[in-house]
């Protein structure tokens, strides 16, 4: 998942790595790789590695970072978030309101998709009704889209009107991340399996799973995030989005040039800034331990998530983890700019007590899952904390697994106890369906079936209040999750981006409008 999350996208760099903002230098920074405002090349082809395949490619139907990177491609969202200063901008719409449990949008002129078919209001309302049905299942919904949403459309107009159950504080900060599926893709929801319908700048061209998905430009592209078209100079024709899950491969083949942008999170990292190597850099959660809540699992003991939590050493696992060049998490919502800055997870940390954790954990056996793609760093950590809890009496399986078994495994098979999944975003409001509410056997996204009261009163508190208003609210609630072991966030990280023979920004997400290819 990293479940964007995404993410969800959401904005997850292991789960789902989303469109929730993050820092990022603009192309022609001067930060290396070319990096100095050098001349474009117009045409040609950009590779990018993803550390997993993206599997279906119905945009609304997972939450994966490699799907939420793929979907930017082909889809267009309602708005857009600028990614250093969180303001919200043009996309789809041109203009919107919020006043109370009503959010308007306006659609801007001329939008068609790759069809050639015109995109209506009564479309985007479609789309909504969609990801609200709860029967369709979308990891969307409760994330990026509230529940109980309906919308109606006036095509003359070219507005939607959006009504809500309740406010919702973020909630343009979701609109931001929902990507819109053209008419014909949500007539026949089968086709968009291994195609695509929307209004993106890029159409799928082919489609090799396992292996990579190119995709070509569009002209005429003119309603981009604030504006942005395929009209601007060094913009690619092609795109290939190319499985390489090992990063040491991906590092070798941006060295070589024969990729041109990969996501490092490990050691390798350093070694391609040596190489004064362009890259971006964004702020994410990198390490987030998951209890699997479930009966069955040892783990639905809260005194036993509570052991597994007191036998580590969480600091030790988050500087092996990043590398020494992270640090310790602070809040759930972690990519930048974060809606609600603080601490709501180190004062509520569990204290390191072995002699405790022996008691809860002697003779016990879990079942670790982490993921393979995340690097060497990480999978060192995950070593360590698999010593530390044998340590405290525990039995303990890990299994290093690439990001499609991983999903597997928590959003369908639920053989795990333990998972290490960190979920980006920016905004608390996008968390909450997988940190409480209906389980994944009642048709909900709350994947490790946590429970708790005190996060529940909490969130609904904020809920009430407008914007960064509520974040106190919002900081404690998350607080009250920590203080349970119910799950364990225990490490950020500086997630870099590195590019050769192009340049783009990547505050979060990939942003196709903003690759600049070089000129050799």
């Amino acid at each position: 998942m990293k479940l964007t999350a995404t993410a969800l996208g959401l904005c997850v760099t292991t789960a789902l790595l989303a469109g929730c903002g993050g820092g990022s230098d603009s192309p022609g920074a001067s930060n290396g790789g070319g990096g100095d405002g050098g001349e474009y090349a117009d045409g040609g082809t950009f590779t990018m590695a993803i550390a997993g395949d993206p599997g279906k490619l119905d945009p609304h139907s997972s939450a994966s970072s490699q799907l939420f990177a793929v979907n930017q491609l082909a889809y267009d969202n309602l708005v857009s978030v600028d990614g250093k200063t969180g303001e919200i901008e043009s996309q789809l719409a041109k203009d919107w309101s919020v006043d109370g449990k009503t959010v308007t949008f306006t659609l801007t002129d001329g939008i068609t998709c790759a069809d050639g078919s015109e995109f209506t209001a009564s479309t985007v309302a479609d789309n909504i009704a969609y990801v609200g049905d709860p029967k369709n299942k979308s990891a969307y919904l409760g994330t990026f889209l509230p529940v109980g949403a309906t919308a109606k459309a006036d095509d003359a107009a070219g507005t939607v009107t959006v009504t809500l159950a309740q406010p919702a504080p973020f909630v343009l900060n979701g609109f931001g991340s929902l990507p819109m599926v053209c008419e014909s893709g949500l007539k026949d929801r089968k086709s968009l399996a291994d195609s695509t319908a929307g209004t993106g700048p890029y159409e799928l061209s082919e489609a090799v799973p396992g292996d990579h998905y190119t995709y070509q430009i569009r002209d005429g592209y003119t309603w981009g995030p604030d504006g942005a078209t395929t009209a601007e100079d060094g913009l690619p024709d092609t795109i290939v989005m190319k499985v390489i899950q090992n990063e040491g491969t991906a590092a070798n083949l941006l060295i070589s040039g024969e990729i041109n942008a990969a996501t490092i999170q490990g050691p390798d990292a350093k070694r391609l800034e040596a190489q004064d190597m362009f890259h971006t850099s964004t702020p994410a959660m990198a390490g987030e331990q998951w209890y699997n809540h479930d009966d069955g699992h040892a783990t639905a003991d809260a005194d036993v998530r509570m052991g597994l939590t007191q036998a580590l050493d969480l600091g030790q696992l988050a500087s092996v983890a990043t590398a020494d060049a992270g640090g310790p998490a602070t809040t759930f919502a972690a990519l930048e700019p974060v809606a609600c800055p603080g601490d709501s997870i180190g004062p509520a940390l569990p204290a390191q007590d072995v002699d405790a954790a022996k008691a809860a954990l002697d003779g016990k056996k879990f079942t670790f899952l982490y993921s393979s793609a995340a690097g060497s760093a990480l999978a060192a950590a995950a070593e360590l904390a698999v010593q530390q809890w044998e340590a405290a009496g525990a039995t303990v399986t890990a299994k290093g697994v690439d990001e499609t078994a991983l999903q597997g495994a928590i959003f369908g098979t639920g053989d795990w106890d333990i998972a290490w999944v960190p979920l980006n975003v920016n905004s608390p409001d996008q968390l909450v369906p997988f940190l409480s509410g209906p389980g994944l056997a009642d048709g909900g996204t709350n994947f490790s079936g946590i429970d708790n009261q005190e996060y529940a009163d909490g969130v609904a508190a904020a809920t009430k209040t407008n914007g960064t208003e509520g974040c106190d609210a919002w900081l404690q609630a998350e607080s009250a999750l920590v203080a349970a072991a119910d799950i364990v966030p225990f490490a950020n990280n500086e997630v870099k981006t590195f590019g050769s023979g192009a340049e783009f920004d990547y505050p979060g997400t990939f942003m196709p409008t903003s690759i600049r290819m070089l000129a050799k």
